[in-house]
């Protein structure tokens, strides 16, 4: 995973840097899978799981703040991440095989806004049943699921 994010730039820094660029992105990617929802959650995953995380990132000072995440995040261009990140899923399901991909449409509950005349959020997913990741979702601009 660290070598696929490697080539993403690190943005620069005034001072510094004390944490890795690709220690910081895999803690995110890895928070948000079991549901983190902001900075500190991100931060608050890396020091729950640290004895997990040690032996495969660096981790020079240890894990970074709920201040240094959003300094990372944000001026990443995020078709460049995406980019990166469909690279590192399809570099885990590799299927020599024939392997159903389940599709799925939702509708988000709640996400809809009759002040402004805005429909509810419609999603469509594809996910690996073997790995139990979610390869790829789109939004879609009607319920259609098209």
């Amino acid at each position: 995973m660290s070598l696929v994010f490697s080539e993403i730039e690190d943005p620069p820094v005034e001072r510094t840097p004390v944490h890795l660029l690709t220690d910081i992105l895999i803690i995110g990617i890895l928070s948000v899978i079991p549901g983190a929802k902001g900075w500190e959650d991100m931060e608050n995953y890396g020091l729950s799981k640290y004895d997990w995380l040690e032996p495969f990132l660096a981790l020079p000072e240890g894990i970074p703040s709920a201040d240094t995440f959003p300094r990372v995040f944000e001026p990443i261009n995020p078709k460049v991440f995406e980019r990166w990140f469909r690279r590192w899923v399809e570099s885990i399901v590799e299927a020599p095989g024939a392997q159903v991909i389940p599709i799925d449409g939702k509708t988000l509950k709640g996400s809809y806004d009759r002040e402004q005349g805005k429909s509810a959020l419609h999603l469509v997913s594809a996910w690996s049943s073997e790995h139990r990741l979610v390869l790829g979702q789109v939004k879609e601009d009607d319920k259609s699921m098209e």
